[in-house]
């Protein structure tokens, strides 16, 4: 009885834990980003691609238990689909970072010489930064102004990525590259945004919750 009880019991510190756990690999993993595009050594960037790639490996499996989870618990802390979706996001962000990273090795780019890949990989970290407090407030739901602040915040440095992103192809396309380099160039920086893109919908996400519980 005692068992059948505990499954309609609300798991909150599971998938409070595990959200949390995915916000800190996407701070791990964004910081390796600032790292790679910030290191002018080939072998060395390739090092820090394959720490990212660990990390990713990592927050797909917490992705993957929150999708367990959310499959084992009938009562959850809020709205099913509000968790996979925030898990998916949460994902997506985690993705495209490290997908930026492998693209600026496998393109052979320097990006010491970009400032648009440097400002923009600056712009991820401060989303993500975002992202992971706005993530953490999620597990009482009680400062729902701080939570709203993060959200306004992310919504402005996706913002700031577009700008950055409009500048750099402005500047690739005034620039003397050849056709190779301008398409190589154009596609890391159109996943470096993206990545900005999956932090505005993790905020979505979460301002969805809180005028839930509002």
């Amino acid at each position: 009885m005692a068992g059948f009880l505990s499954y309609f019991l609300p798991k909150d510190k599971v998938f409070y834990n595990l959200f949390e756990e995915a916000s800190d690999n996407l701070q791990s993993i964004s910081e390796k980003l600032i790292q790679v595009v910030h290191e002018p050594d080939y072998n060395k960037r390739e090092v820090l691609i394959k720490e990212m790639h660990d990390i990713e490996h990592q927050n797909d499996d917490v992705t993957h238990r929150i999708f367990v989870e959310l499959g084992r618990n009938f009562i959850t802390p809020f709205d099913r689909e509000d968790i996979h979706a925030l898990a998916s996001a949460l994902d997506d962000i985690a993705d495209y970072i490290f997908s930026a990273g492998k693209k600026i090795n496998f393109y052979k780019i320097d990006p010491i010489q970009d400032q648009g890949i440097q400002k923009t990989a600056e712009a991820i970290g401060e989303a993500v930064i975002a992202v992971k407090q706005a993530v953490k407030e999620l597990r009482n739901l009680k400062n729902t102004q701080k939570i709203i602040e993060c959200v306004i915040k992310i919504n402005s440095i996706e913002n700031s990525a577009d700008d950055i992103f409009d500048m750099s192809i402005e500047r690739l396309f005034e620039s003397d590259v050849d056709a190779k380099e301008l398409i190589k160039r154009r596609e890391i920086y159109q996943v470096m945004e993206t990545a900005t893109d999956k932090c505005e919908d993790a905020g979505n996400v979460i301002e969805s919750i809180v005028v839930k519980f509002a």
